[in-house]
């Protein structure tokens, strides 16, 4: 299904919900049981704030070409934390968790937002103006910081979720709020997510955030997809670099100052992660994952899993 919406500011969420035929229930969209299961919640603190919180499945996949037409002098920030939100939702269907990270970007003129059948969505979205974020975060004294506070063209960051921000995204869904507080408790928890993310931009590398245009974007995320398909070959630096249409230098450059990783880091973190997941899943043993991921030596494997995970992985296959 394709869905053609228009943003004036205010968000897409009742535009997507007439589309789709979801139910309103004050600041809850249903979805209508045809379509998948779960809901879209958000709030609005003036035009300086906004929060949309996602916690559902579609049983078809949905794009969104959303044109955005933001009011003279609006200048956002876009905060994209997907994979968050422990689900409520037991449907039959087996689902596919959403990638966990964190998306930074600017209010971008249009963009498409895909959005997989059978994938379980468990997102909050933020939207900050420009002047908002100032007056929290002008005091940060870090590239990567002044950076996002002043970027006035196209640029993009991603980073990994931290625990604090997964603690912080269960007390949005899971607290009781009375209905006089319930506002001010978002906007304070909106903000708390804020304040971890730029926690996590700081522990980064001072590695100042450049323009970059959409096509060089497209080509690093076109890198990182290949780097996560092919966890059993180590990254190919010249031939990633002449796929992308762009210099290594360049390629080097931009995708450590998107990720916070150079090209070999990020393909080892990736594949960590992968080895966790397979064995937290517990089909295969230790020396099985770590054929799998291309590691011929598995002193090697075992090794590299401890320097990012901090256990050896017998061990963390064992208590997980």
């Amino acid at each position: 299904m394709k869905i053609s919406v228009t943003d004036k500011g205010s968000g897409i969420t009742k535009e997507f919900a007439r589309a789709i035929g979801a139910t309103i229930d004050g600041r809850f969209i249903h979805i209508p049981e045809s379509k998948g299961a779960g809901y879209l919640t958000g709030f609005s603190w003036g035009k300086d704030l906004r929060m949309m919180i996602r916690n559902y499945y579609l049983k078809e996949e949905v794009y969104i070409e959303r044109t955005n037409e933001m009011a003279e002098g609006q200048d956002d920030i876009i905060f994209m934390l997907s994979g968050i939100l422990p689900s409520p939702l037991q449907p039959d269907e087996k689902l596919v968790p959403e990638q966990a990270n964190i998306l930074i970007c600017r209010h971008a003129v249009s963009s498409v937002i895909a959005m997989p059948s059978n994938t379980l969505f468990g997102s909050v979205t933020i939207a900050v103006s420009r002047q908002y974020l100032h007056q929290l975060f002008e005091q940060v004294d870090h590239p990567v910081v002044r950076g996002v506070l002043e970027a006035r063209d196209n640029f993009i960051l991603e980073s990994v979720i931290s625990s604090p921000i997964i603690n912080t995204a269960s007390e949005l869904i899971e607290q009781v709020v009375p209905g006089i507080l319930e506002s001010q408790y978002y906007k304070l928890k909106c903000e708390e997510l804020l304040f971890h993310i730029f926690t996590i931009l700081m522990n980064r590398e001072a590695v100042p955030t450049g323009a970059m245009h959409v096509d060089d974007i497209k080509a690093i995320y076109a890198v990182k997809t290949r780097l996560q398909l092919l966890m059993d070959e180590p990254p190919n630096i010249a031939a990633l670099a002449m796929d992308a249409h762009m210099s290594e230098p360049k390629l080097r450059k931009l995708f450590r100052q998107t990720f916070g990783k150079g090209v070999f880091e990020y393909y080892q973190f990736w594949r960590i992660q992968k080895a966790a997941q397979l064995l937290r899943e517990g089909r295969l043993t230790v020396s099985e994952v770590g054929y799998q991921l291309g590691f011929t030596n598995l002193s090697h494997f075992s090794r590299v899993f401890e320097q990012l995970m901090g256990i050896k992985p017998k061990k963390y296959s064992s208590e997980h």
